[in-house]
C-alpha cells in the first residue's frame, strides 16, 4: 500500500488498517525510513497479553516499584564492582 502526506503533512490510513490496528501510533525513525508501531488503547493490558501471566494480580504500581527497586540493585552492584 502507498500513500502520500497531504498539505499539512498528514498521512492517510485505509479504514481496513486503522480496524486493524487502530488511530494511535508511535513514529520510529531510522536513517532510512520510519515505521509506525501501533498504541494499545491499555498499555499495560498489551503488555499482559504480550508476556502472559507474568504480570498476573500486580497493579501499575506495584509493578513500577519492582522496576525502580530492581533499578536500584542493579546502580548498587555496578558501583560496587569498580
Amino acid at each position: 500500500m502507498g500513500t502520500e502526506t497531504d498539505d499539512r503533512g498528514r498521512l492517510y490510513l485505509s479504514k481496513d488498517l486503522r480496524e486493524r490496528h487502530g488511530e494511535r501510533f508511535h513514529v520510529v525513525e531510522y536513517s532510512d525510513h520510519i515505521e509506525l508501531i501501533p498504541i494499545d488503547d491499555d498499555p499495560l493490558e498489551g503488555l499482559r497479553e504480550a508476556v502472559g501471566d507474568a504480570f498476573d494480580d500486580k497493579s501499575i504500581d506495584e509493578l513500577r516499584d519492582e522496576a525502580r527497586e530492581l533499578a536500584r540493585e542493579e546502580v548498587a552492584n555496578d558501583v560496587r564492582r569498580d
